[in-house]
């Protein structure tokens, strides 16, 4: 929650005595005071009660939580936090040997990969050229 600086809150002071007169602003400023606090004591018993009705498990329950980004994250990607990393380091392991067989068919093969690549790429690069020639930007007039 960010809060407001000094010269904000000075303006919104100035804005209020022009406003309301300077015999009314304690009145309602006292009102506002006490609209926040009601707000402030309405959320703090949601958020109890919800830690109470979800059990022990959630009892670290905080309002960001309820976001429902920051809930998965937390609660849910947590308990899978070990089953994500040990696929992550298989995944790895399999880049790894790709990598290994590549540079191995490249040392077999020789200057026959090296010409077959620079074929793909001057051919892909005139396919794109061509496209981008022939492929007209679409404008629609009723859009803008």
């Amino acid at each position: 929650m960010s809060m407001a600086s000094p010269t904000e809150i000075a303006v919104l002071i100035i804005i209020a005595v022009v406003m309301f007169g300077p015999e009314k602003v304690p009145q309602y400023a006292r009102k506002a005071a006490r609209v926040f606090h009601y707000l402030r004591n309405i959320a703090n018993n949601t958020r109890d009660h919800l830690r109470e009705d979800l059990g022990p498990k959630y009892a670290d329950l905080e309002i960001q939580d309820l976001n429902p980004k920051n809930f998965v994250r937390k609660y849910v990607l947590e308990e899978f936090r070990e089953d994500i990393d040990g696929i992550k380091s298989d995944l790895s392991d399999v880049r790894d040997d790709i990598t290994d067989v590549r540079s191995d068919l490249r040392s077999a093969t020789g200057d026959a990969v090296d010409a077959v690549d620079d074929a793909r790429s001057s051919a892909s690069a005139t396919s794109v050229a061509v496209a981008e020639r022939t492929i007209p930007t679409p404008f629609d007039l009723e859009a803008t």
